[in-house]
């Protein structure tokens, strides 16, 4: 007689959704290397293609982790907690190697302060809570506004490389770093008013 059976879903550390956002992490060092090899150490400009080709690929990751933990059944405490933690290790350490190799620079390297600010406020903010068992949940707007904070990293990371095929690349990333830099502060915001209650109702008692 065959006795029919049924895979567990693995919700361990090594679960593929996990091993993609490792691979998200681990494209960080390859990314910032290509670009200060290519600005500070004035190596060929198609180092920026393969920081392009790799931010890409780890962009790809965090549609993929998600996707597989759903539809496999695979999602994960360890998961949850490290995946937005892969985000904002990926976008921090790309705006400070842009900021560096001065392809952010003036004006809008207060976008880039802004993005980066809000990012440590949120994860204060949720530190916080998780000690209380709230869970802050991410919105949608959030995903959109990660979305385009990539979109517009991509662009600065191709930046002199692209501007020598499309003249307005840079121009365009600048433009959907204050894009997202806007969408950035209404999120905070929206996080921040969020939690707050929790913060107040903890001092009342």
């Amino acid at each position: 007689m065959n006795i029919a059976t049924t895979r567990v879903p693995s919700k361990t550390s090594t679960s593929l959704p996990n091993i993609l956002t490792y691979t998200r992490i681990a494209a960080i060092p390859v990314v910032v290397g290509c670009i200060y090899a290519q600005s500070i150490m004035d190596y060929p400009l198609w180092l920026r293609w393969v920081a392009v080709a790799v931010f890409i690929a780890a962009g790809v990751t965090d549609y993929l982790d998600g996707y597989y933990a759903r539809i496999w059944n695979q999602q994960s405490a360890f998961g949850r907690m490290l995946d937005p933690i892969a985000d904002k290790l990926l976008v921090a350490s790309c705006l400070l190697m842009l900021a560096a190799d001065n392809s952010i620079h003036g004006w809008t390297l207060w976008a880039a302060i802004v993005i980066l600010c809000r990012e440590i406020l949120v994860s204060g903010l949720r530190e916080y809570l998780a000690a209380l068992r709230v869970s802050v949940p991410v919105t949608k707007v959030a995903k959109w506004k990660t979305t385009m904070q990539l979109i517009a990293i991509g662009f600065l990371l191709a930046g002199e490389a692209g501007d020598q095929i499309v003249p307005v690349v840079t121009m365009i990333g600048i433009v959907l770093l204050w894009t997202s830099a806007i969408f950035t502060i209404y999120t905070g915001y929206d996080y921040f008013r969020s939690g707050i209650h929790h913060l107040i109702e903890e001092d009342s008692r």
